[in-house]
Parts: C-alpha cells; structure tokens; sequence
C-alpha cells in the first residue's frame, strides 16, 4: 500500500512539475514584440517626419519655379544668422540630436545653424541660408545626395 501511495504521489508531482513549465518561444516572442515598440519609440523620438505645409511666400510674385516651400517662424539656437531662404536638413525634437547633426555639416564644410521653431517647439538643422530662392534650390538639390529628406524653409519673423 505504501509503494502504491509512494507511486502516486510521485506521478502526481512529475505532472505538476512539467505542466506549469513555461516554454521559451512564448518569452522570445514577447520580448521581440517589446524591442520592435521600444525601437519604434525611439525612431519617432529621433527624427520625426513632419508633412510640410506649402504656404506661398509671396502670392502677388511669380517664383522661377513651382519648389515647394514652407514658411515658419524661427529662433536661431546655435550658429550665425538666418536669411529668407533656408535649406533644412534635419527637424528633431531633441536639441541634443539637432546639435548633433549641426556638428556633422560644419564637420563638412557648411555653416551650419541650429533654429527653432517656438510653436511646434521642433529643432531645425539648418544646412545653409540664401537671401534668394534659386541659390536656395540648387544648394538643396546637392544636399539630397547626402539627405535625400532636405527641404526649403522661408523664415517669416
């Protein structure tokens, strides 16, 4: 009778010692799904991809051509002055990346300024400043070898 009750408890222990066990593919796949959140978080805080808004600098001027153009309000951060026409290479929320970026230009020959905009807060690393429209253009069109994302900022004040 002991033996059979020794069996049993036995059997009943192996069964609950291996039922409860946790299989490890169901902790790869939550910790894979964590990591691709996290990476997602971090990519939108890095760079965020804003849509631009076209506004016509000057509606009553014919431009020499149809580039689009966005126009924004800015305070310079961190280089020298800002003209009408900007070529903008990178937008950050953090100032720490838009720096960053701003020391990788300069590193390359451009007079890089850091500006912001103090109604969306969003930092803009800007690449170069024309007081004309078509200087502004080509400067872009050699910067998107680089930064395929550069666009035209007109600065209102």
């Amino acid at each position: 009778m002991k033996k059979i009750l020794f069996i049993g408890l036995a059997l009943i222990a192996t069964v609950a010692m291996t039922g409860c066990k946790s299989k490890e593919s169901n902790y790869k796949k939550a910790y894979e799904k964590a990591k691709a959140q996290e990476m997602a978080q971090q990519t939108s805080q890095e760079a965020v991809s804003v849509t631009p808004v076209v506004t016509p600098v000057n509606p009553t001027t014919p431009t020499e051509d149809n580039t689009n153009v966005r126009s924004e309000r800015l305070n310079v951060l961190n280089g020298g002055n800002l003209k009408a026409y900007n070529v903008v290479c990178g937008s950050f929320k953090s100032a720490d990346n838009a720096n960053n970026l701003r020391n990788t230009l300069v590193n390359q020959g451009y007079s890089a300024q850091v500006a912001q905009n103090p109604e969306t807060g969003m930092y803009r690393v800007i690449a170069s400043s024309f007081d004309d429209k078509s200087s502004a253009i080509n400067s872009r069109n050699t910067l998107r070898s680089t930064y395929p994302d550069a666009w035209l900022l007109y600065r209102t004040y």
